[in-house]
């Protein structure tokens, strides 16, 4: 792959940016140089800042809209289901696919449609068929936006086009493209190169806009977007070695070179640690009115987390009860494990847990049948 670090640092934009790692500490390294207006780099599990540039001014974001638009889709019921192209869809100005009035397609298909070839009249179409009509659609969207914590976006339509009231900023998009790639619809669709829709008898085929899925390994989608007012606009993520980064880009003339450059920094700042496996911790512990008088604890999950590389090491730590009482069901959540480390500044964090559950059931011995009152035992 080309230094393409060199040649961010040709493009010779001077910028004011800021490099954070979890929990506001801050990089010592040089930062990307990027031609963006807003730039944003997330951890998607968490959504820990490692890289932020103006990322709070509210700006116009063209065809990333999409993203709310096909998570709107994917959620509104089955997208198997057939639909019907109606004339508010057709001749939208921008992207299409030339859709035509009473053509039929899934659901399905024509969010395949919006977010490969970023199609506006796919958009339009997706928002009628779901919602009644665009304005309807948008309401949904504004909703989904406030449910998400979208705090500086709002919405007026399905495809981007210019209007004064249809905003966001660089922190709220990468928000929501890290909440969509978590339906592994949306994630199978932003991360496919080339597909094939049905439109009546006809097959389409669809390219997608996203060079980054050839331009860089690790590359799982999400969108592109560019109006006259917006510039160039990009979201893209990737994952490495059980790492997922989201990058955002609004009004980035250099938007490709930007984003490889910002995801080849997050790379550098966090890594994925498999803290404990299914399974792995056992204990004998011992309890009080059990027939056995020990009951056997393990843990049935494991935990994998995405942590800062300034992470020190990860320490256990044990919760259980010095003794159990009787009776003891299997399956019983009796303790847990918690992972604590030094977050590189000597504070200590905790990264996670994982419950301890009985491995057996331990019912209560009778002590009156041997001659023992129980009352003594409890």
């Amino acid at each position: 792959m080309p230094d393409f670090h060199k040649l961010i640092s040709r493009a010779g934009a001077a910028v004011m940016s800021v490099c954070l790692l979890t929990r506001g500490i801050f990089a010592e390294d040089i930062c990307p140089r990027v031609s963006a207006e807003s730039a944003i780099v997330i951890e998607a599990s968490g959504g820990n800042v490692i890289f932020v540039k103006d990322a709070d001014t509210r700006r116009p974001m063209a065809s990333t809209t999409k993203i709310m638009t096909a998570l709107v889709a994917l959620e509104a019921g089955d997208t198997s289901r057939e639909v019907t192209v109606p004339s508010g869809a057709v001749g939208i100005e921008g992207s299409s696919v030339y859709l035509e009035t009473g053509d039929r397609l899934s659901l399905d298909d024509l969010v395949w449609a919006l977010m490969l070839e970023s199609a506006n009249d796919a958009a339009a179409a997706i928002a009628i068929n779901v919602a009644g009509s665009v304005d309807a659609f948008a309401e949904l969207m504004n909703a989904k936006a406030k449910e998400i914590g979208l705090e500086n976006t709002h919405f007026t339509n399905p495809h981007g086009l210019d209007n004064e009231e249809h905003y966001t900023t660089a922190r709220d998009l990468a928000k929501l493209a890290a909440h969509a790639l978590s339906n592994p619809r949306f994630r199978e669709i932003v991360s496919t190169y080339r597909h094939n829709i049905t439109v009546g008898d006809e097959t389409r085929y669809l390219l997608n806009h996203n060079k980054m899925l050839r331009l860089y390994d690790g590359a799982i989608g999400v969108k592109t977007g560019y109006t006259k007012r917006s510039g160039r606009c990009l979201v893209s993520a990737a994952e490495r070695n059980g790492v997922t980064l989201v990058a955002v880009t609004l009004n980035a003339p250099d938007d490709w070179r930007d984003h490889m450059a910002m995801l080849d920094y997050g790379f550098t700042k966090y890594e994925s640690r498999e803290l404990i496996r299914p399974g792995e911790s056992v204990f004998i512990q011992p309890c009080i009115g059990c027939e056995r008088h020990t009951v056997s604890i393990r843990n049935t999950d494991g935990l994998i987390v995405c942590v800062p590389t300034t992470v020190g090491e990860v320490r256990r730590v044990i919760e259980l009860p010095r003794y159990l009482w009787a009776p003891v069901a299997k399956g019983q959540m009796v303790g847990k494990i918690r992972f604590i480390a030094d977050d590189g500044s000597g504070k200590e964090i905790t990264l996670g847990e994982v419950a301890l559950y009985s491995e057996e059931d331990a019912p209560r011995v009778s002590y009156e049948r041997k001659g023992l009152p129980w009352k003594l035992f409890r």
